[in-house]
This record gives C-alpha cells, sequence and structure tokens, in this order.
C-alpha cells in the first residue's frame, strides 16, 4: 500500500474520530439533563443499561465482536453516568481482587470502587448508605457457592440488582523469579481450592497453604516475605510488583466466577432477567416437592437450587432458587403467591437482568 493509500485511510480515521467525539459530548448532554430531570432521583437504572446494551448487540454488523461493542458502551455509560453522580461501589478488598475486577466490568471506569475487608462490611456500607452499590461473589464453577454471601442475603434490607459473570485466572506470583525455596502459598480459600491439582503436582508436598481474606491480601502478604508465594489474578501481581512464575494455574480451563449486585433500589424488568429466591420448607415429608411444584405448576424454569443450614435449628435448611424471569412477569406472580402459602419462609433477594457475559 502506497503512502498516499494510508493517508487517506488516515485522514479518514481522523474525520470519524472528530465525528465520534462530537456525538459522545451530545450523548453525555443528554445524559446531563436527564439526571437534572430527575433531580436528587435514583441515576442508575440497571434495567435500562441492559436493554441499551441488547439493542446495541443486535445492530452491530462488526468487524467489532458483540463483547467488544459491549464494552465500549459500558464505557460509555459508566462516563455519561458520573455527570449525573459518581456511583461508589463496595467490594471486598484489598485493592486488585477479582470482585474489584467484577465492579469495574459491570458499572465501568468512572465509578469509584471501595475497598472494604469483608464481604460483611461491603454489605454494611451500602446498608448505611456510604456507598451505592455492593459487588460479592455468590459462586464459582469449580469451588461452588460462596457461604457468606448467601447467609448475608437472608437477613440484608438490599436487593439484588445486577449480577457479573468473571473469567477467573489465577496466576503464581512471587518477588523472585524462581520456585526454589517458596516455604508457604497464600491464598483466598476458594483459590487454593480451584488450584489444588495443580499445586499438588508443582510444588513439594511440605508447602503450607495458607488460607486468607483476599487473593489481594494474598499477594501483599507475598510481597513482604522472600519465602511465600501467592496466587492471585493480574491486577494483583502488578499492584505489588510480583512476578508471575505460572500462569492460569486454576484446574479447570472455564473456571468463572459469578458476582451478585445488591443496592437498595428494586429493578424493574429489563425483558432478559432473573430472580433470586431463599426460602424454608416446614420439617414434615413432601416439604422439600412442595417448594418445586409451584415453580413447575406455572412454568417457571429453574436454573439453580442450592441448599444451605439455616442456623436456626439443627439439621434445617435453608433452599437459595434462581428461576427465569421477572418477579412482576403474571407466572412468576402466581408461583411466588403459592410458596408465600405453603412454605415456613419466602423471600424474593431480587429480580435483575441477566448478565452480559
Amino acid at each position: 500500500m502506497s503512502e498516499e493509500q494510508l493517508k487517506q485511510h488516515r485522514d479518514a480515521i481522523d474525520s470519524i474520530d472528530a465525528r465520534v467525539l462530537e456525538l459522545l459530548n451530545d450523548r453525555a448532554r443528554h445524559a446531563r439533563t436527564i439526571g437534572e430531570i430527575k433531580g436528587g432521583g435514583v441515576v442508575y437504572r440497571p434495567e435500562r443499561e441492559a436493554q441499551v446494551l441488547a439493542r446495541i448487540k443486535s445492530l452491530n454488523a462488526g468487524p467489532l465482536s458483540d463483547e467488544t461493542v459491549a464494552k465500549l458502551f459500558r464505557e460509555i455509560m459508566s462516563a455519561c453516568l458520573a455527570l449525573e453522580r459518581p456511583l461508589t461501589i463496595a467490594f471486598l478488598g484489598p485493592e486488585g481482587t477479582f470482585s474489584q475486577a467484577a465492579a469495574t466490568k459491570h458499572f465501568g471506569h468512572a465509578a469509584a470502587t471501595q475497598a472494604c475487608i469483608s464481604i460483611d462490611e461491603a454489605f454494611r456500607c451500602v446498608e448505611a448508605g456510604a456507598a451505592d452499590y455492593v459487588v460479592a461473589p455468590v459462586e464459582n464453577s469449580t469451588e461452588g457457592a460462596v457461604g457468606r454471601t448467601l447467609d448475608l442475603m437472608v437477613n440484608t434490607p438490599l436487593h439484588i440488582c445486577g449480577e457479573v459473570v468473571l473469567r477467573i485466572h489465577h496466576h503464581l506470583l512471587r518477588k523472585g523469579e524462581h520456585k526454589d525455596g517458596i516455604k508457604r502459598v497464600y491464598s483466598h480459600a476458594q483459590s487454593l481450592g480451584q488450584c489444588h491439582e495443580w499445586l499438588n503436582r508443582n510444588l513439594p508436598a511440605e508447602v503450607e497453604r495458607v488460607s486468607v481474606a483476599s487473593n489481594a491480601e494474598a499477594a501483599r502478604l507475598a510481597s513482604l516475605d522472600p519465602s511465600a508465594a501467592a496466587i492471585a489474578g493480574d491486577a494483583a501481581a502488578e499492584k505489588f510488583g510480583l512476578t508471575k512464575l505460572a500462569q492460569n494455574i486454576e484446574d479447570e480451563p472455564n473456571n468463572t466466577t459469578r458476582f451478585l449486585v445488591l443496592g437498595r433500589e428494586e429493578t424493574a424488568a429489563s425483558g432478559h432477567d432473573r430472580t433470586s429466591l431463599v426460602i424454608s420448607a416446614p420439617n414434615r415429608p413432601g416439604a422439600l416437592h412442595a417448594l418445586v411444584e409451584p415453580l413447575a405448576r406455572h412454568h417457571v424454569s429453574m436454573t439453580k437450587f442450592e441448599s444451605r443450614p439455616s442456623r436456626t435449628g439443627l439439621w434445617e435448611y435453608l433452599f437459595f432458587v434462581d428461576v427465569e424471569g421477572h418477579a412482576s412477569e403474571p407466572r412468576l406472580q402466581g408461583a411466588l403467591d403459592e410458596l408465600r402459602r405453603d412454605a415456613a419462609f419466602v423471600k424474593v433477594l431480587g429480580s435483575y437482568p441477566q448478565a452480559v457475559l
């Protein structure tokens, strides 16, 4: 290709960039005006963002992929939303955790992220109004449910308003350049479980595996201890200046974590929603069947059924259930009415748009 041909394409790109910038600022002005019309009302509408992303992907003719287009528009919406009011998102800290990565994926880089020392504190920050939303891990494709998040949702006044699905890559990190002399490996208990077989194959049996509050905390500890290593992700490696001794060490190649977004307001229907419930059954024969039967009869598709000790009595359990649809839909309303009549306890944790992968 000649220099003249290159110049023609570059000039075209410069012209397009100018038009894109003009349109972005035009969009931002409309977003700011919407904020002024709302006054002091709720600025973040999960169902609206989900509808925008779905529409953009349906219009996309390439060559950019739907995933790339969705990421670009997520950041555009994040920047425009910040003109109304910047959001603060609580997450399990410190900086560099997968929870922070999930918060950024869902809310964009214009949102402020607030590190908390525990999932409990992250919930309390939002309940007290010190943050707008909390992003908390709820289940991993390898290790299963995150029990503490499930327990907190039973009593919190917060509502689930969104979900984030994040592909998880773990690395073995250390200050040094090799694996010799490692005496201990720090990581979150879930991550140690997700990398169990790799650790068995690649580190001596006498290397201690130490569970800590988060992967970022593991990286911090490893940065202070030359005899230690950590299992954590890219953000933690960069933040604490650690070397990747081995990459993508998770045992399951499709290792994925699902996070929930919770806030103080309920979410309207987006057209492609999920509803999460927690139910307890009276201790009598056939009680579990009675919980599931109304869902089937009203043609409600169940996507998750998880049991958890209720903490109120020996061998009593709560059941966490995810179903397709929004709680405002007649078929789901009918099923919920029957469950409230027959179950010992029913709580709708939230209806929310299904994750954009």
